[in-house]
């Protein structure tokens, strides 16, 4: 188990950089053998940004700053929260989406 950590950790680090930071950690935890912490990771990070890019767009249409700061507060304490736990070596899911992102994206 820390073993498994420990090879992830770089990948789960890399996968909350950015959309581009995700597929790159998509082929970094495919070339070295499969890090079960860094899919966890990996996963959690695609549906951060996926939901920021799905919901981002039809949100701007509210054209309330009330409305758009929420969604950007709730988007980057998921995305502290997940980064957070890559760090410390630790499988925390982000809260309300997490299982979702798990179950949605579970081969990868």
């Amino acid at each position: 188990m820390q073993n498994d950590i420990e090879k992830g950790k770089t990948t789960a680090i890399v996968s909350y950089f950015t959309i581009i930071g995700s597929i790159v950690a998509i082929f970094m935890n495919q070339e070295e053998k499969r890090s079960e912490f860094a899919s966890f990771h990996i996963r959690q990070a695609l549906g951060i940004f996926l939901t920021f890019f799905l919901l981002g767009y039809p949100i701007g249409y509210f054209d309330s700053w009330m409305v758009s700061s929420a969604f950007w507060v709730f988007i980057f304490i998921l995305w502290i929260y997940g980064f957070l736990g890559a760090l410390s070596g630790e499988k925390r899911m982000v809260p309300l989406v997490g299982e979702f992102y798990q179950k949605t994206f579970k081969n990868l």
